[in-house]
């Protein structure tokens, strides 16, 4: 963003910022006759740490969530609890410019959600909480560039997919590194899978999450991941959920196994699942669940210079189709109308510079099967092809259409086609389906080759194909994109070597992606 702090002074005022604002505590908080009258608190009520994410040229989310016994449903007594906060514009939080009580309260796992306006555009901030005379760690976020900024430069880290058992989420610790203005997280933030004795790392329970108190275990689990949880402390996130934040491959209110999961059963386990995903994330109130429905489709402006539009592509959709034909049909719908028509029309009306469009699911074409004829994963946009078809007629009219996706743990980049039918259609736009943070571990990567190469030709589209571990960052211009694939060799063990496995550029007005 412009005016950024330089990221090696960024890393310095973070390492010191814990420090610097326990000293200042004492000086700074509520007077002492007011907290006299705290009742005690378990120690360790911080232990999920801190996050923000959603951020406004004016606002931004501050989060976290009173948790002393994280893996037990919180351990918190069953009352209100007042939790004092704090925002800054240096880590010593000597300039504070917010300050505020928020109520964490039972009912929503006493996690905390605050909104604060009323904040300088493109700027840095420090934040920290405080709760029954215990101090949070010290989180930093900042805010989007000024409505009509139409220049400067905008770092975007793209990740997805992070399955516990599979691995340590090593790549959080490069990506902080990297200093990214912005995290978009795609999906999968959590597994619900049961527990295995094979894994890295061993899901807490004994079975799957059904009900409010098994999800806020899984999420406080993951939360505890310590590169995962300096990432949240470090920049703020933007996140949609795709499906093990409830159930492999749901659709709607229909589960992937609907002879075992009555749909009453599955309505609750949505409404359990929903809850705890908004108790867990740096989202606003109007992501607060209802039932089980949760809004999470939005809108974010980064000046003039793009437009981000975070999709829900589980919530709305048909089931999936199970052949060729029904992936086809034109009355299977991946978004639903009211989303369709809340994304063309942000689409056609955009000011910016850049739409990016956050897609849970991949949009191109994978073409399984090897010489004539096609096979498709139907859970993907190949499976509702009839909407994600005139979306891409939407794409030929709309200023540098970027799609940023997860779902398939692999990078997966290419251009985007007016027509996937034929080879020789216009190129559209442009997708990077981001590899997974953890999921699939330490992936053999000749056995990929050999499944995966052969399918190179009847996917002309791809540009870039490759199994390892990591995340996309993106340094946005005006001009171009420049992207970059970074990678780990290792989630099996704590600590990973990070590198770039490639870089590639999108350029303005000349629609699709090329190496460099």
């Amino acid at each position: 963003m412009t005016g950024a702090v330089p990221p090696n002074r960024r890393r310095v005022l973070t390492a010191g910022a814990a420090v610097l604002g326990a000293a200042a505590a004492g000086q700074l908080w509520l007077p002492a006759t007011a907290r006299a009258v705290e009742k005690p608190l378990p120690d360790g009520v911080f232990s999920l740490g801190v996050a923000s994410g959603d951020p406004l040229a004016d606002g931004i989310v501050l989060w976290t969530r009173l948790a002393p016994d994280p893996l037990n449903g919180g351990g918190m007594p069953d009352r209100t609890v007042p939790v004092e906060w704090q925002l800054a514009t240096d880590a010593g939080f000597k300039g504070i410019v917010r300050r505020g009580t928020a109520r964490a309260r039972p009912a929503y796992g006493h996690s905390v959600h605050v909104d604060v306006r009323g904040l300088r555009p493109g700027t840095t901030y420090w934040f920290r909480f405080r709760a029954g005379g215990q101090l949070s760690p010290v989180g930093r976020t900042r805010t989007a560039p000024a409505p009509h900024s139409a220049g400067g430069r905008l770092r975007v880290a793209l990740a997805s997919c992070q399955n516990w058992q599979h691995g340590y989420f090593t790549p959080y610790a490069d990506m902080r590194e990297q200093d990214p203005d912005v995290v978009v997280f795609v999906g999968d933030y959590i597994y619900e899978s049961t527990p295995s004795a094979t894994g890295v790392r061993r899901h807490e329970g004994t079975g799957e999450p059904y009900g409010l108190a098994q999800y806020r275990n899984r999420y406080a689990q993951y939360r505890s991941d310590p590169d995962l949880a300096a990432m949240h402390a470090h920049a703020p996130f933007v996140v949609t959920f795709d499906d093990h934040e409830v159930d492999n491959d749901f659709a709607g209110e229909i589960p992937q196994d609907p002879d075992k999961q009555p749909h009453d059963a599955f309505v609750a386990r949505l409404t359990a699942a929903y809850q705890a995903y908004y108790e867990h994330m740096p989202v606003r109130a109007t992501a607060v669940p209802n039932g089980p429905h949760i809004r999470m489709y939005r809108r974010l402006e980064f000046g003039r210079l793009a437009r981000l539009n975070v999709l829900d592509t589980r919530q709305y959709r048909s089931d999936q189709a199970t052949s060729q034909e029904g992936a086809q049909d034109p009355s299977l719908t991946m978004l639903g109308a009211a989303q369709r028509r809340w994304l063309v029309d942000g689409l056609r009306r955009s000011p910016a510079r850049w739409n990016l469009i956050a897609s849970q699911i991949m949009m191109a074409e994978t073409d399984l099967r090897v010489g004539p004829g096609k096979l498709w994963f139907y859970d993907a946009w190949d499976g509702y092809q009839a909407e994600r078809n005139a979306l891409l007629e939407e794409f030929a009219r709309v200023r540098n259409p970027v799609v940023l996706t997860g779902d398939r743990h692999l990078t997966m980049v290419g251009d985007l086609k007016a027509d996937f039918a034929d080879p020789d259609s216009a190129v559209v736009g442009a997708e990077f389906v981001g590899t997974s943070i953890s999921s699939n571990g330490d992936q053999d990567q000749a056995a990929f080759a050999r499944e995966w190469d052969p399918r190179r030709a009847d996917n002309p589209h791809w540009k870039l194909l490759d199994a390892h571990r990591g995340y996309h960052l993106f340094d946005i211009r005006p001009d171009r994109i420049d992207a970059r694939v970074r990678v780990v060799d290792t989630v099996v063990e704590p600590r990973a070597t990070p590198s770039t496995l490639a870089t590639l550029r999108v350029e303005a007005g000349r629609p699709g992606v090329h190496l460099v």
